[in-house]
């Protein structure tokens, strides 16, 4: 079983950063996939990103690709979200996931509680 908690959410104008964490627990945060989805209201929840167990491979969302960065150190068993030149459109609520190498939220098995990341023009 794991566990996640996401924070480094908040309020930041366009053109801003931010870099979210997920924290997990449990020993076997070394044999997931790690990925970022996000919801915004009235909207699907839709992939941003993943990153691979060992973290040499990542893939991106067209809409975030080259401003946003995956990373994860699993000797701290967390995962980071470095998000830059932020837009208006991606306000919306962040969560971390667990699971299996997929775009799909299907594929991944456990999710934190979501962080709110709210960007102003």
């Amino acid at each position: 079983q794991v566990q996640l908690v996401e924070s480094g959410g908040g309020s930041v104008q366009a053109g801003g950063s931010l870099r979210l964490s997920c924290a997990a627990s449990g020993r076997a945060f070394t044999t997931y996939t790690m990925a970022w989805f996000r919801q915004a209201p009235g909207k699907e929840r839709e992939f941003v990103g993943a990153i691979s167990v060992s973290g040499s491979t990542a893939d991106y969302a067209a809409s975030v690709k080259g401003r946003f960065t995956i990373s994860r150190d699993n000797a701290k068993n967390t995962v980071y979200l470095q998000m830059n030149s932020l837009k208006p459109e991606d306000t919306a609520a962040y969560y971390c996931a667990a699971g299996t190498w997929s775009r799909s939220d299907l594929s991944y098995y456990y999710w934190g509680q979501g962080t709110q990341v709210t960007v102003s023009s």
